[in-house]
């Protein structure tokens, strides 16, 4: 059964990223340790989902082939972004991500659709209970600043189906949406 999942890194004071939208914070932490979590994780999600932001950063990192190869990729924008990735999947759409959320699990085709970036993204989500799972790594690192991990128009339930204690400090926490 397709899960809709946001699976997602933030300081321990709740931003994904810093004040002027970078992840060199996040970076430092280096991602052996996540690895295997990931790896499992990625093997069963069909459709990425990210914001033009996101999409901009993971072009802006100079990597030699997309990330979300063998996975159909949405990015949700209202701008003209290049298509920089021979041989990607990338679908650009703009529109209420609650009707678009349709479209993606049947595009999963059983598989998971993966929330990648970003916040508001997945609180629009969850606010119109779509979002079931809310896969979450807190780093031991504050930032003060910067975009919101989860702003939600109102209160949420989390039910904790896992926790995780990694070697740097960070602590993964799988809960569902209730």
């Amino acid at each position: 059964m397709t899960s809709t999942v946001y699976y997602v890194a933030s300081s321990i004071d709740g931003f994904i990223a810093d004040r002027d939208g970078r992840l060199d914070w996040l970076l430092e932490f280096g991602m052996e340790d996540f690895s295997p979590h990931y790896e499992a994780f990625l093997e069963n999600v069909g459709v990425v989902v990210m914001g033009s932001t996101t999409y901009e950063f993971v072009l802006g990192e100079g990597l030699e082939a997309w990330p979300y190869d063998g996975r159909q990729t949405r990015v949700l924008t209202h701008r003209d972004l290049p298509v920089a990735v021979e041989g990607a999947d990338i679908r650009f759409e703009s529109g209420d991500v609650v009707d678009l959320h349709a479209e993606w699990v049947e595009a999963a085709a059983g598989r998971d659709v993966w929330i990648v970036g970003g916040g508001a993204i997945a609180a629009a989500l969850a606010d119109a209970g779509l979002l079931d799972v809310l896969d979450l790594t807190i780093m031991p690192v504050a930032l003060g600043e910067g975009a919101p991990l989860l702003p939600l128009a109102g209160t949420r339930a989390l039910e904790v189906q896992a926790t995780t204690t990694y070697p740097s400090g960070a602590v993964g926490v799988t809960s569902r949406l209730t």
